[in-house]
């Protein structure tokens, strides 16, 4: 395992902090971390704590909203066949099933279309335009993908085949002759460029509840699958994104579709649903249709309205999510071997690997296995077609997708993010592009992007952690990107005697007290730490840096210390 480098953030201006302190009331800590992200002053505390929906923007402020809003007016009115079509991730299949629940209320004569990973790839297929064309579908609404389909909209153009494309991801310089929602596009005065897939579309549904005079909870009543979008997209979870998922979280815990219920029931998730919930549980069940199956699965469980339904396709789609994981298993044991036996690899500032019979169902999932083995962009592929498609994620501060996009000429398509990415490249051209991207990412890598490093909020002693510091900590979700868990330091910190023991394969349990303070105890749990056993058996001290959660077990709660790091004192 890589050693990790830890980083204590600035500390804020203590002015600062004690007016926070004197207006609020509340722990020093908390109040230092209201100052680190720029909260620092009552008001703007009070809009993080309690965000309303009314911090939500006017989506009539995106480009071409007005037109789309008309167009399927006009479809509805003339009863033309509207066609919602998605990506098949989770952002992908909850803005399809967001999208048509709603205006399968106003319009019946309306389906949808996930493409398959396999013999269509991401984005719009031509192969789907055919069947648009073969079903006499007029419009087709286009979820989290599109923005670069420019010669696949002129084919359905000819057709006879409308577009509507509701996309997120970063456009290029020519936009598809269609009418096209993105927060990204040039021109658009949309005030926050962030959204999700599925974020799109929902700003899509409140355009069409304001300019008909539909109460906005028609559209409301989607953001448990909105929120579901974000968590496991992770787009920034700042500003309108925030304010979206955190309406969409209690609406999980109050009243979940009912698809997502049953998800939640077979996965024995009975307690607060948070973003770690969506993350590690929810987001995954519905991701592993489409990754081992077909995602019009999970789009069948998420829109379905019978009970029965939902718990027979939830049982299905858990199966396949076990199928996943022993695949991904599979796949990461096979990638670390070819790049173990590969003497060149150990010198290089970027790793791809590929292999042609693996599933590209768990390219994605391999691919940042990977990543946080070497801590190197990374790009993992496989055979599709006569083709190598897969996936690319980045380390922390270097932008991958412009280390693709340097290669475009010989790619035949790519498109994401600053830290994840999606390729297809021919035979021929594999060598060249992989030794191009080796050369691009080692003449604009910087060193310190290369060390994994552990951010640290502030030093918090373990006797500072009492009930009413966790509660207002919790106050802090929805974490994500942009708005992390906070990670705390202390130091000088020993197991508990009797205490440390092996869970799972490689995880530490324990109680730990400081040195200095030894009646203050709290519970640990350390994720794949088992390096450090030995040294911590013996009774030496070690430093933390680590996060505050509740675990619960067999319906009791309680708070704990999970352990990012451990470091011997100095």
């Amino acid at each position: 395992m890589l050693k990790k480098k830890w980083l204590l953030k600035p500390e804020p201006n203590n002015q600062t902090v004690s007016q926070l302190e004197q207006e609020l009331g509340i722990h020093k800590g908390i109040c230092q971390l209201l100052a680190q992200r720029g909260l620092d002053s009552f008001d703007k505390a009070k809009h993080f704590f309690r965000p309303t929906k009314h911090q939500i923007h006017n989506p009539m402020l995106m480009k071409n909203m007005d037109e789309a809003v008309q167009r399927i007016k006009n479809a509805i009115k003339g009863n033309e066949k509207i066609l919602i079509y998605g990506d098949y991730d989770v952002d992908g299949t909850t803005a399809v099933a967001m999208v048509y629940s709603f205006f399968k209320e106003y319009h019946q004569n309306i389906s949808y279309y996930i493409p398959d990973r396999h013999n269509e790839g991401y984005g719009i297929s031509f192969k789907s335009i055919d069947y648009a064309k073969e079903n006499n579908i007029q419009l087709i609404i286009a979820l989290d993908c599109g923005i670069k389909a420019i010669n696949e909209v002129i084919y359905a153009k000819s057709k006879g085949i409308d577009y509507i494309i509701c996309d997120h991801h970063l456009p290029g310089e020519t936009i598809p002759n269609g009418i096209v929602l993105n927060p990204k596009q040039k021109e658009c005065p949309y005030p926050f460029k962030e959204l999700s897939g599925a974020g799109v579309g929902f700003k899509l549904l409140q355009a069409f509840c304001k300019q008909n005079n539909i109460n906005t909870q028609k559209a409301n009543k989607h953001l448990d699958l909105l929120a579901i979008s974000i968590g496991a997209d992770m787009v920034p979870l700042i500003e309108e994104n925030r304010v979206l998922a955190q309406h969409g979280i209690e609406k999980l815990n109050k009243e979940p579709t009912i698809g997502v219920k049953a998800i939640l029931n077979n996965a024995k998730i009975n307690h607060s649903i948070n973003m770690r919930d969506v993350g590690f549980a929810i987001g995954p069940r519905i991701n592993a249709a489409g990754r081992v199956s077909h995602a019009s699965k999970a789009v069948e469980l998420l829109t379905t309205t019978s009970e029965e339904s939902a718990k027979k396709v939830s049982e299905e789609v858990s199966l396949n999510n076990i199928d996943r994981r022993l695949l991904d298993k599979q796949t990461t044991k096979e990638a670390l071997s070819i790049l173990l036996s590969d003497n060149s690899h150990q010198n290089k500032k970027s790793t791809v690997v590929y292999n042609e019979t693996w599933h590209k169902g768990v390219l994605g999932i391999v691919c940042n296995r990977i990543q946080e083995y070497y801590y190197r962009p990374t790009i993992v592929l496989t055979k599709s077609g006569e083709e190598y498609t897969g996936s690319a994620r980045s380390v922390k501060g270097f932008n991958i997708y412009n280390a693709i996009h340097s290669s475009s000429e010989i790619l035949e398509t790519f498109g994401g993010h600053k830290y994840a990415a999606g390729l297809t490249v021919k035979p021929q051209n594999l060598k060249e592009f992989t030794n191009r991207f080796e050369q691009i990412v080692e003449k604009t890598i910087l060193e310190e992007h290369l060390i994994p490093t552990i951010e640290i909020d502030i030093v918090l002693p373990l006797n500072e952690i009492k009930k009413g510091f966790f509660n207002l900590l919790n106050q802090f979700e929805p974490f994500g990107v942009g708005n992390e868990q906070p990670i705390f330091k202390c130091i000088y910190v020993q197991a508990v005697k009797g205490t440390l023991r092996v869970v799972g394969n490689d995880h530490l349990k324990m109680e730990i007290m400081e040195i200095n303070n030894p009646k203050v105890r709290i519970p640990a749990i350390a994720f794949n730490q088992i390096q450090n056993f030995d040294y911590i058996s013996k009774g030496n001290s070690f430093d933390i840096c680590y996060s505050l959660e509740i675990n619960e077990w067999k319906g009791n709660q309680t708070l704990q210390a999970n352990v990012k790091d451990i470091q011997k004192s100095k």
